[in-house]
C-alpha cells in the first residue's frame, strides 16, 4: 500500500461505514461532492485524530477488512497522513489491510489453552480450513481461558450477544460471602432493576453524602492498591489526580486484559456490568471527571454489548449524563475498542491508542496524574480495582481491611477452571483445593506470562507473599500445570508472545524478545551453557533498561524456570 494520498476510492459500503461514525463530509476537502466553493477554501469541523481507532473498527466491522481506497477516505475525513494512518492501522492484530473473508477464526495457541490441548485443536482447523492467515490465525490469549482450549469467530456484520451466560466461569457463584462476584450467576446483568434490587447504586449514593474529598478519604483508609499487577495505592493516585489545578480532568477504565492467562475483568464486565457503570461513577465524581474512557479488549464482544447496553439504560434512568440522581454531577462514557495490542495494557499505551497513534507507551515522567490523555490529568485504574470502590463505600474501610476480597484466574489443568474470590493472605494451597488439579502438579504460574513458576503451595496469596517468594501477584494469573506438559514447549510459547507483542520502540526489548526467542529455540534442541550465559545477560539487559513492563518483565518466567525447576538441566 503506498503511503501518499493515491487517489484511491472507497467501496459505496466503506464510505457508508465510516459515514456512520462521523456524518457525511461537508466538502471536498474531507471527502465530499466537489464544488467552487469548497476548492477555495478548506472549512471543516471535526472530527479529530481520536477517532481513526473508532473509524477503522467501523469498516473493519462492516467488510471485514480495510482497503486502500477505505484508509484513503479515513485520512481524508480526519486530516490524518496516509503514513501515520498505515502505522496505526498496521499496529494492531485484528485489523487486516489486505481482502480476507467477512468470518475470520481465531484459534487461542497460548498458554492455558496450550496446557489443555491447543495444538489439537490447531491440527484438526488446518487439516478443514488450510494454512492460518486468511480464514484463520493463530490468536493469543483470547480471555476465555475456563473455557481452554478455545477459538473465537469474528463475523464482519454480526452483532454480539448482549446477555453472555456467565455463571460456569465462576465456580463459587451463589455462595453467600462473595463480595465482587457476588452477583454473577445470580441476578440478570442486563437488568437494572435486578442490579439495584441487589444493593446496586447505595455506593454512589452514599459518595455523594461523603463528597469527593470524603470518597478519596475512605478509599486511601481501605488501603486498596491497584489490581493490574504494579499495586501502587489507589487512594494516592486518586488524591494526586483531583488536586491537578489543569482542567478537564479524565478518567480511563483499563479493560485491555491481554495478560495470557487473564479473564476476571471479561467475567465482570459480562456478568455485572451495571456494578463497573456505577464504580466509574464515583472515580470521576472523587477525581472531578466528566468524561470518562472504557478502553476494551477487541476480543470482548460480548461483554461491550453488555456494558453498552447498561450503559444506555442508566442513561435513561438520570445514572449517567447530566445531573446524577439529581446532585447537579455530570458524567458520562465512551467506549473504545483496543484491536488486538498486548501493549495497550499500559497505562500511557492506552492514551496513544485513543488518542489515534500506535499504541506506544509514553516515557514517564510527566506521569498520568498530571499529563495523560490528550495531555491533561488523568486516572487509569482496571476493572477489578474499580469494582472494589463500592464494597469500600458500602461497608466502610475498616470492614473491607478485615476481609479485603482478591479475584485469581484459574486455569491449566484443573478440574474446575473460572475466577476465583478469596480474601487476601489466603495461601496457594486453599486455591488449588477449590480448583481440584487433575493431576500431580509439577508447577504453578503465578502472574501470567509476565509472572514467574513456583512450587511452594503454601505461598500466602499476597502482594508481599507472593514478592518473598520471588514471584508476582500480578493481576491474578494462576495457571498450574501438571507432569503432563512440556515445560521447554511453554517457554517457547512465552517467548513467542512478548516477541510479537513487542512495540518496538525500544531496542532493548525489541532486540530481546527476538533473542530471547532465538536462544530458547536452540536450547529445545540441545542444551547449551552458552545459551544459557546468553539469555541471562539478554533478560537483564532487557529488566534494567525497557521503557515498560513488557520488557522489564520478559524474562521473568523463563528465568524462574530454568532457576526454579530446573528445565535445561
Amino acid at each position: 500500500m503506498d503511503l501518499r494520498f493515491r487517489d484511491a476510492r472507497p467501496t459505496a459500503e466503506e464510505r457508508a461505514a465510516v459515514d456512520a461514525l462521523l456524518g457525511p463530509p461537508a466538502t471536498a476537502w474531507d471527502g465530499g461532492a466537489r464544488t467552487e466553493t469548497g476548492l477555495r477554501s478548506a472549512a471543516r469541523a471535526e472530527p479529530a485524530r481520536d477517532l481513526l481507532l473508532p473509524a477503522l473498527h467501523a469498516v473493519n466491522d462492516r467488510v471485514g477488512w480495510i482497503s486502500e481506497g477505505a484508509l484513503d477516505y479515513i485520512c481524508r475525513r480526519l486530516t490524518v497522513p496516509p503514513a501515520e494512518a498505515y502505522g496505526v492501522a498496521s499496529f494492531y492484530s485484528l485489523f487486516s489491510l489486505s481482502e480476507r473473508p467477512a468470518r475470520v477464526l481465531h484459534v487461542c495457541t497460548d498458554l492455558a489453552c496450550q496446557a489443555r490441548g491447543a495444538s489439537e485443536v490447531r491440527r484438526g482447523v488446518e487439516e478443514r480450513l488450510g494454512p492460518p492467515g486468511r480464514d484463520w490465525q493463530e490468536s493469543p490469549c483470547l480471555g476465555l481461558c475456563e473455557r481452554a482450549p478455545a477459538c473465537l469467530s469474528l463475523e464482519a456484520g454480526a452483532s454480539a450477544d448482549a446477555e453472555p451466560a456467565v455463571a460456569a466461569a465462576v465456580p463459587q457463584a451463589g455462595q453467600p460471602d462473595l463480595v465482587l462476584l457476588r452477583r454473577i450467576g445470580v441476578v440478570d446483568p442486563a437488568s437494572l432493576d435486578d442490579y439495584r434490587a441487589q444493593g446496586g447504586y447505595q455506593a454512589l449514593r452514599r459518595a455523594f453524602q461523603l463528597g469527593p474529598a470524603g470518597v478519596i478519604r475512605e478509599v486511601t483508609e481501605a488501603g486498596l492498591v491497584g489490581r493490574g499487577g504494579a499495586a501502587f495505592p489507589t487512594g494516592r493516585k486518586w488524591e494526586a489526580t483531583a488536586r491537578q489545578p489543569d482542567h478537564p480532568h479524565y478518567l480511563v477504565c483499563n479493560a485491555d486484559e491481554s495478560e495470557p492467562g487473564t479473564f476476571k475483568d471479561r467475567v465482570i464486565m459480562e456478568g455485572d456490568p451495571y456494578a463497573l457503570i456505577e464504580a466509574m461513577t464515583i472515580a470521576a465524581y472523587a477525581n472531578g471527571c466528566a468524561k470518562g474512557y472504557l478502553y476494551i479488549r477487541g476480543e470482548y464482544p460480548r461483554a461491550r454489548a453488555a456494558l453498552e447496553n447498561a450503559m444506555a439504560t442508566a442513561r435513561s434512568r438520570g445514572l449517567l449524563g447530566a445531573d446524577i440522581l439529581g446532585q447537579g454531577f455530570a458524567f458520562d462514557i465512551e467506549v473504545r475498542r483496543g484491536a488486538g495490542a498486548y501493549i495497550c495494557g499500559e497505562e500511557t499505551a492506552i492514551f496513544n491508542s485513543i488518542e489515534g497513534y500506535r499504541g506506544e507507551p509514553r516515557t514517564k515522567p510527566p506521569f498520568p496524574v498530571e499529563k495523560g490523555l490528550f495531555g491533561k490529568p488523568t486516572v487509569v485504574n482496571n476493572v477489578e480495582t474499580l469494582v472494589n470502590v463500592l464494597p469500600i463505600l458500602e461497608r466502610g474501610p475498616e470492614a473491607y481491611r478485615a476481609a479485603e476480597p482478591k479475584l485469581f484466574c484459574v486455569s491449566g489443568n484443573i478440574v474446575k477452571p473460572g475466577v476465583y474470590e478469596l480474601p487476601f493472605g489466603a495461601t496457594l494451597r486453599d486455591l488449588l483445593t477449590l480448583a481440584q488439579p487433575t493431576g500431580e502438579v509439577r508447577a504453578v504460574l503465578l502472574g501470567g506470562a509476565a509472572g514467574a513458576f513456583v512450587t511452594d503451595p503454601d505461598i500466602p496469596l499476597t502482594f508481599e507473599g507472593t514478592r518473598a517468594a520471588g514471584a508476582t501477584l500480578g493481576s491474578g494469573v494462576v495457571l498450574v500445570l501438571d507432569t503432563s506438559v512440556d515445560l521447554k514447549a511453554m517457554l517457547l510459547r512465552i517467548a513467542e508472545f512478548f516477541r510479537d507483542e513487542s512495540c518496538g520502540q525500544c531496542v532493548p526489548c525489541r532486540v530481546g524478545t527476538v533473542r530471547q526467542e532465538e536462544a530458547l529455540h536452540r536450547l529445545s534442541q540441545r542444551v547449551d551453557a552458552s545459551d544459557l550465559l546468553l539469555l541471562r545477560e539478554v533478560g537483564q539487559t532487557m529488566r534494567d533498561a525497557s521503557i515498560c513492563g513488557l520488557g522489564q518483565t520478559a524474562w521473568n518466567a523463563v528465568e524462574s524456570a530454568i532457576d526454579r525447576l530446573g528445565v535445561f538441566t
